[in-house]
Parts: C-alpha cells; sequence; structure tokens
C-alpha cells in the first residue's frame, strides 16, 4: 500500500483510495486547498453488489468535520459481478493545508440484503504518495 492510501475490504468488496494535492487549483491565501481523489471498487467476493449511496467523513488539520451524503457515486450506481471493478476520480477542497477522508459506500446484494462497505481513513496531504497507475 502506498503512504497515506486506503486499502479495505468489507464483505467481499475491496475499496482502495488515494490523493493528492492539485497545486494548480489550490489558493492558499484563500484557504482553499484542492486535492483529486481516486478510488477503486472491485467485488473480490463470491455475490454480486450494486452500490447505492455514499457516506463521506472528511476533517480539516482543525479537526472540523464535514459529512457528505448522496446517490451513486459520480451520478452512477456501479453494479459489480465477481472480479468486477469500477473507478471514478473526485476532489476536495480543504480550508486547511491537510485533512483526512473516509466513509462508507452502501451496496445491495440481489436477494435485496443492504450492507455498508467501509472506505479507510486516507489522507489530503501534500506528503502523500502519488496515485498510482490503476492495478489490475
Amino acid at each position: 500500500m502506498h503512504k497515506g492510501h486506503s486499502d479495505t475490504t468489507t464483505d467481499g468488496i475491496r475499496i482502495r483510495v488515494g490523493a493528492q494535492l492539485m497545486p494548480n487549483e489550490s489558493d492558499p491565501e484563500n484557504k482553499e486547498h484542492a486535492y483529486v481523489y481516486r478510488v477503486i471498487i472491485t467485488n473480490v467476493g463470491q455475490h454480486k453488489a450494486k452500490l447505492l449511496a455514499r457516506h463521506w467523513i472528511i476533517r480539516d488539520a482543525n479537526n472540523a468535520r464535514r459529512d457528505v451524503r448522496g446517490p451513486g457515486v459520480v451520478g452512477q450506481f456501479p453494479n459489480l459481478a465477481t472480479g468486477q471493478s469500477f473507478e471514478y476520480a473526485s476532489r476536495c477542497v480543504l480550508p486547511t493545508e491537510w485533512g483526512t477522508m473516509e466513509g462508507t459506500y452502501t451496496f445491495q446484494r440481489e436477494d435485496g440484503k443492504h450492507f455498508e462497505a467501509r472506505i479507510g481513513r486516507f489522507f489530503l496531504a501534500r506528503t502523500v504518495d502519488p496515485i498510482p497507475a490503476a492495478e489490475a
């Protein structure tokens, strides 16, 4: 695993996340530190699962917490069969130079059962390793 990134598996859903600072889109004088984060969701389990919703917990360097909830991810609701992956990128702007993100995705199995897949804490900081090329 790369320094500052996250790699967690819950109920057969593996979630890898890494972020990096976007200096050209940041404006530190106005307390805007822009980060891009890339998420790779892989179904490593035995049953199909559809992503329904997201819940992010974002903390800045002052430990101020912001919760972001919503349907799907980037306007999509990936339905992953065993071995399938879905990848997307998004961004987060912090008022401080560094912070953290973590959370959950709500998934539904074909039998209708819902479960929360944990997104482990990762860091939004200039010292975090660059986001690696897509992994198999």
